[in-house]
């Protein structure tokens, strides 16, 4: 049976939403983002025409554009517009991944002729756009990769059907930067040995490629040659993620408990970037020697930040430790979860602290979630190693 896969995006999302709200906003360059020292979360496509993308600093991006809006954004409610658009695709298809607030895979193989999956498709498009006056763009494909960047081709609000005889014509002219797994460095190492376009990359010898990438070579010449069996993962919402650590021996040692807090933090911190979501609401438990447990929960701003965490983690502790008697037990929870990617945490960031932490992600990824990270966090690694 011959898959039939749809991504599908809602255009320039943050600034979409927006303008809901603001119809002086359409038609103006619009850059949504925090701060004189944070960096660009999204931005319009008015603003893109001046060189304007995501993840750039927020005072480049009003030189190269100063006549944009700049708005703080509001993910809260970026996040309630996101759920009414999951739940009509939701009502509508059989299998659903919702791959972050904005972005959506799903699999319609075997449920109709191709030309009726695409029809069937446009149809929901049209209709999460008549309901929630957001602009979405699709495509339809044999697999998630090639979807996928038909519908960046496609941008904005376009409708697109790669059949499975088009799927190497459409890749071959393109820029191997449209690869969803190739960033920066992967394109300038390709670069040199010129290799820009896909066609260019679908023709290196594979054993080329796994020489100077590993199993990510692999990969990589896959996509490039139209090829990727990644299922498409039906969509639900998790509710929360913890963790929590009983001491061998009951304890009254406030510094060292502090330490624990804040190692945690940087635990589920991490756990949350890696799995893409966003945490509106922390927790904390103590459990004392007599096995009396009390909680205590802050709401704050979508995070999914370690410092941020802690930092409210550690205010509950203070405000819910009011008994001088030793501690057995101390957990850390995170509930209110939302899809987001690790760019969606834009709003009050600098540049150099999220270089920080990409670079920490980057290293932990690739080495393991010890390897990098605060010393309260490794002072706790090495604790229970012991």
């Amino acid at each position: 049976m011959k898959r039939a896969i749809v991504h599908m995006d809602l255009d320039t999302f943050f600034v979409s939403c927006e303008r809901l709200h603001n119809a002086k906003l359409i038609g103006m360059p619009v850059i949504i983002g925090g701060g004189d020292r944070g960096v660009v979360a999204s931005c319009s496509y008015e603003a893109r025409y001046f060189g304007v993308r995501s993840a750039m600093p927020i005072k480049m991006a009003t030189r190269l554009c100063p006549q944009a809006k700049i708005i703080r954004g509001d993910y809260e409610n970026y996040s309630r517009l996101s759920k009414d658009v999951t739940e009509i695709i939701q009502e509508k298809v059989p299998v659903l991944e919702k791959a972050s607030i904005d972005e959506f895979y799903i699999d319609l193989s075997g449920m109709d002729q191709f030309f009726g999956c695409f029809r069937w498709t446009k149809e929901i498009a049209e209709s999460v756009t008549k309901n929630t006056g957001l602009p979405i763009s699709f495509a339809l494909s044999t697999n998630k990769t090639v979807s996928k960047i038909g519908t960046g081709e496609s941008k904005p609000t376009g409708r697109l059907e790669i059949s499975e005889n088009l799927v190497q014509p459409f890749l071959n002219p393109l820029s191997i930067r449209k690869i969803p797994m190739v960033g920066n460095s992967t394109f300038q190492m390709l670069s040199r040995i010129g290799i820009r376009k896909i066609q260019t990359l679908s023709e290196m010898p594979l054993n080329v490629l796994q020489q100077m990438m590993g199993k990510n070579g692999t990969e990589l010449w896959q996509k490039a040659n139209g090829i990727d069996e990644a299922p498409v993962i039906p969509y639900s919402e998790r509710k929360s993620i913890s963790t929590e650590t009983t001491f061998t021996n009951d304890t009254t040692d406030i510094a060292a408990l502090k330490r624990i807090i804040t190692a945690m933090a940087e635990k589920l911190g991490y756990q949350l970037r890696k799995e893409k979501w966003l945490t509106s609401t922390v927790v904390l438990k103590i459990r004392y020697s007599n096995f009396d447990t009390e909680t205590k929960q802050a709401k704050i701003t979508y995070t999914s930040i370690d410092h941020t965490i802690s930092r409210v983690a550690l205010e509950l502790f203070d405000k819910l430790y009011t008994r001088r008697m030793r501690l057995r037990l101390v957990g850390l929870r995170l509930t209110g979860l939302v899809h987001g990617t690790y760019q969606m945490n834009l709003f009050e960031d600098t540049e150099e602290l999220m270089n920080l932490y990409q670079s920490m992600d980057h290293i932990k990824n690739r080495f393991g979630s010890n390897a990098v990270g605060r010393a309260a966090g490794m002072m706790l690694h090495n604790e229970q190693k012991s």
